[in-house]
């Protein structure tokens, strides 16, 4: 699929808003739920070394999902690891063997592949109006942007500079305000935690250099039980695909990637989950917030060559992969108001779009409404997040309302 000419050349040092879109995706996506999975880990009873067979098996898994798709269909398409899948994890694995728990990854992956196969997904996705698909993007969104203000109050210093000159930057060069900010964000971290900024620093380069435990070289016998299929893959089926793949799929539409084949990209979560479970992978899927940051027209006006974006993400995350031990211990240690702000106000011009689009039109505006702030609260049913219900209550205020009431 091409929106427009991806053969336009980039203007001078054009590539470097590419790349650090990549970054900060890379960035945002190790940095916002990384403690999950250590905490799934732990439930595994996984040491040190195969924390880190894990996590390189993560970054691996969405490196190549990352590059891949977009090189070949030059659109952004960007894939995480299943956040609410792996909050769900880490409270459900508590005494289950670690074959087993293996098992209902790699029985979770071919379900994501038989719900792609059969493309009763994408039909499903099909039938909700896009405007309703616009006010879940934007609901999904909120959060980072709200964030991103309140961390003045927690980080004055970081925060406060951030916004300071994003504010400046956006007037002057949008392309460039989120590179800023990102650098002001960096360069004020030692201000504001100095004895902890250089720790981890010291730390990261110690572990580069090799000083850090070896990722063991083995996968891990895998075994299927009934009971730990239906307690843990099941639920993890469900939660992956109704709160990471349906607003996966609700940010390309709303940046006009209506035309991306879904069920295909699907297949490939589920097939890569398959073959890397073994490695402790427990489900990767469609990225909704780190999506986002690869779409924005400061990256480039051509929404063509925004694949770059997301391509350069991948790029990183198989780097990554490569010191998978010492760059996730050095994200963790990083503010999190440096990584939320820089998210929050990468994302302001997505949310913008996003409810613009959403209340446009008349008849569609309340359901839209509704569907925006069943996502943005955050309302979670029987382990199902909020964007699920958000559809279910927007989709059912549509039906309702699109017909005025005879008198």
């Amino acid at each position: 699929m091409r929106l427009q000419d991806d053969r336009l050349p980039m203007s001078r040092g054009g590539w470097i808003p590419v790349v650090v879109a990549g970054f900060v995706c890379v960035l945002v996506g190790m940095t916002s739920s990384y403690a999950l999975v250590v905490e799934t880990a732990r439930a595994l009873g996984l040491g040190p070394q195969a924390l880190a067979t894990l996590t390189a098996a993560l970054l691996l898994a969405i490196g190549l999902t990352c590059l891949i798709p977009s090189v070949v269909l030059r659109i952004p398409v960007v894939i995480a690891w299943s956040t609410p899948g792996a909050a769900l994890l880490a409270t459900s694995l508590e005494g289950v063997p670690l074959p087993e728990a293996l098992g209902a990854f790699v029985v979770c992956g071919l379900l994501l592949t038989l719900a792609g196969v059969t493309g009763w997904f994408a039909r499903w996705m099909e039938r909700i109006p896009a405007a309703l698909a616009a006010a879940l993007l934007a609901g999904v969104l909120l959060r980072f942007g709200l964030e991103s203000f309140a961390s003045v109050q927690t980080a004055p210093v970081i925060a406060g500079s951030m916004l300071a000159v994003f504010l400046v930057a956006r007037r002057l060069t949008p392309r460039w305000a989120v590179p800023l900010t990102l650098a002001t964000g960096l360069l004020a971290w030692p201000l504001a935690q100095g004895a902890q900024a250089v720790q981890a620093l010291g730390a990261l380069r110690r572990g580069l250099g090799g000083d850090w435990p070896v990722m063991a070289p083995l996968a891990w016998p895998v075994e299927f039980s009934v009971p730990t299929i239906l307690g843990v893959a099941v639920p993890l089926f469900i939660v992956t695909m109704a709160s990471q793949n349906l607003p996966g799929v609700a940010v390309l539409r709303a940046h006009g990637y209506e035309r991306a084949p879904i069920s295909a990209l699907l297949t490939i979560t589920g097939v890569v989950t398959v073959l890397l479970a073994p490695l402790g992978v427990f489900a990767i899927n469609l990225a909704a917030i780190t999506a986002a940051l690869c779409m924005s027209p400061d990256i480039h006006p051509d929404p063509g060559r925004r694949w770059t974006a997301a391509a350069a993400a991948g790029v990183l995350y198989l780097l990554a992969a490569l010191f998978a031990a010492p760059l996730s211990a050095f994200f963790l240690s990083m503010p999190r108001e440096l990584v939320i702000t820089t998210a929050g106000l990468a994302l302001l011009p997505t949310i913008g779009r996003g409810l613009a689009s959403a209340l446009e039109q008349e008849p569609t505006r309340d359901a839209a409404l509704v569907t925006f702030l069943v996502c943005a609260s955050g309302l979670q049913i029987a382990g199902v997040g909020s964007a699920f219900w958000a559809v279910m209550a927007g989709l059912a205020c549509h039906a309702i309302w699109r017909s005025p009431a005879r008198v």
